[in-house]
């Protein structure tokens, strides 16, 4: 399938996608955001202990630890 250009496309067809596009998002349930940043902060917070980028990985399971080193003499 082809790419879709925008701008290739005449007046009226660009306005029936925008219109089609704003149906969609008229169905969207909306929240307040101070209700969905505080469920995400705690669903963060609640799983920071499980968080190798927060708490590191055990040296014994981290497959990126170098095998050996390297002596130049």
């Amino acid at each position: 399938m082809p790419a879709l250009h925008i701008e290739d496309l005449p007046e009226k067809e660009k306005l029936k996608m925008e219109v089609e596009q704003l149906r969609k998002e008229v169905k969207l349930q909306r929240q307040q955001v101070s209700k969905c940043s505080e469920e995400i902060k705690n669903y963060i917070e609640e799983r920071s202990g499980e968080d190798p980028l927060l708490k590191g990985i055990p040296e014994d399971k981290n497959p990126f630890k170098e095998k050996g080193s390297c002596i130049i003499s």
